[in-house]
């Protein structure tokens, strides 16, 4: 079964119809750049023309970088302000024609590493990270999603972690990747303290060159392993959600 995947990044929005039975893009995925400012007017433009470069039709998963509940955007971190309390499942199924479901990008990508790739099959608690223009996380628990989580959000020395450790900002910064895991290591640290989790599935688009930092990365009990699905596992992710609930 095909379903189509639309995943909402901070620098981009890329999306592809997903084959359900492998757990993997069933086309090469088509991206565009996120508008700026990322309004719902102009990422909503964006989403609909990746849909279109498809012709597609039929029900859509989509992914946004912040908490959604029921379909509206209750925060807006990485894009513009005017997100807050958007009836995002209204305004991008009015803008795609179809049925739209929508649901945090992190949760999406833990969805689809827990189904298809690093966590599948693992019990306990396992945290699937996302590193890229924030840090997104999903929570797992015996398999069970903790929704909308947010952990890039903690504070750490003071500051909002994916301000410190984001891929975003060991490119600003041009860090190292020795001084750049020192920064993931103690994020993690702190993560791990607070939840004790058994495995952490570490994704974005960095996670293609996780031998260049998890190997850097002490002190952390848990095991650390990059995702599989890299990152395409938001757009499999959605494609999930909207699989399981095809819009209102």
């Amino acid at each position: 079964m095909e379903i189509f995947g639309v995943d909402i990044g901070g620098s981009g929005i890329k999306g592809a119809p997903v084959d359900l039975n492998r757990g993997d893009l069933a086309r090469e995925r088509h991206k565009v750049l996120t508008p700026h400012p990322a309004t719902p007017d102009g990422v909503a433009g964006c989403v609909a023309e990746v849909v279109g470069h498809f012709d597609w039709q039929g029900p859509i998963g989509i992914t946004f970088p912040g908490v959604v509940t029921d379909g509206v955007t209750r925060t807006a971190a990485n894009v513009d302000k005017s997100w807050i309390d958007t009836d995002a499942r209204a305004l991008l199924g009015e803008r795609t024609g179809l049925p739209v479901t929508i649901l945090n990008d992190a949760d999406a990508a833990g969805m689809a590493e827990m189904a298809f790739g690093a966590g599948r099959g693992r019990k306990g608690t396992v945290i699937v990270l996302t590193f890229g223009t924030g840090i997104g996380s999903a929570v797992f628990t015996n398999g069970q999603l903790v929704p909308n989580t947010e952990l890039g959000h903690l504070e750490l020395h003071g500051h909002d972690a994916e301000k410190r450790a984001s891929t975003k900002a060991k490119e600003d910064e041009d860090l190292s990747w020795q001084h750049w895991a020192h920064r993931v290591q103690k994020y993690l640290a702190h993560v791990e303290m607070l939840f004790s989790p058994e495995l952490f599935v570490i994704g974005g688009g960095v996670s293609r060159k996780a031998e260049k930092f998890l190997p850097l990365i002490e002190k952390v009990r848990a095991e650390m392993v990059p995702a599989e699905l890299q990152n395409n596992a938001g757009i499999v992710g959605a494609a999930m959600a909207a699989s399981k609930s095809p819009g209102p």
